[in-house]
């Protein structure tokens, strides 16, 4: 089933959820022995390698322990507080969370892939929230297999971004778009080595393979096309 054009279109929450499954069951009947794959969520404003099962950890204060709160309309002094001059309610930061695909070897996670969703890039705090974060893996050494297939905004672009926060003077690559990274060798002038093979996908036509990285020499190459086609299937696309 050849790519759907997703710029109006409605119903993508549900292509994403099926599509990273059908990924999962592509991914782990290849992958060699000591290798695992699971599907799996990171709060976006986390930058880094996400885990699993992210640890958290609550510290109580001393004024905040059990028995010690003061009462409705006190201050920690126990004076009553002032009534405020307005009080209104605002989203400061809310942790939009994203499933995500990982593999991870030895208990060390190795490998992710990130199926872009449009509310990913839709405000400039999106943008730099999620770029951060798709750095990160890079930064960490984990190999990275970035899908988007949303052109909106037309001025914006994920691969471009990671191009000119990494240095690299590459052609522009516009959504949508495939492209997957490998860390791979520390280089002599410092740094590591990046390759990286960039696809652009066409509405109406099919998608591509790209190879997800494991380490240097070892990869499992993704058919993008037979996933996607099960995914828009299963969710009654025509």
């Amino acid at each position: 089933m050849p790519l759907h054009d997703w710029t109006d279109r409605a119903g993508w929450d549900g292509v994403h959820h099926l599509w990273i499954g059908d990924l999962l069951d592509w991914i782990q009947p290849r992958l060699p022995e000591g290798y695992r794959a699971y599907i799996g969520t990171a709060p976006t404003l986390a930058v880094g390698a996400p885990t699993e099962r992210p640890d958290v950890g609550v510290r109580l204060w001393p004024q905040d322990a059990p028995g010690s709160a003061p009462p409705n309309g006190a201050d920690q002094s126990g004076e009553p507080m002032d009534e405020p001059d307005e009080e209104i309610a605002v989203a400061v930061a809310a942790l939009d969370v994203t499933t995500a695909l990982f593999v991870e070897s030895k208990g060390n996670l190795v490998a992710a892939i990130e199926l872009i969703l449009p509310r990913n890039k839709d405000r400039y705090a999106a943008q730099t929230s999620y770029l951060s974060r798709y750095l990160g893996y890079l930064f960490q050494g984990v190999h990275l297999l970035l899908i988007d297939v949303h052109r909106r905004p037309l001025n914006f672009s994920f691969a471009d971004r990671i191009n000119q926060e990494l240095g690299l003077e590459r052609p522009s690559c516009p959504a949508p778009f495939a492209v997957s990274y490998r860390v791979g060798e520390p280089a002599a002038s410092g740094g590591r080595l990046l390759a990286f093979w960039r696809r652009p996908l066409v509405v109406n036509h099919a998608l591509p393979q790209l190879p997800l990285a494991l380490s240097v020499h070892a990869s499992v190459t993704v058919d993008l096309e037979s996933t996607y086609q099960r995914a828009a299937k299963r969710a009654y696309l025509a």
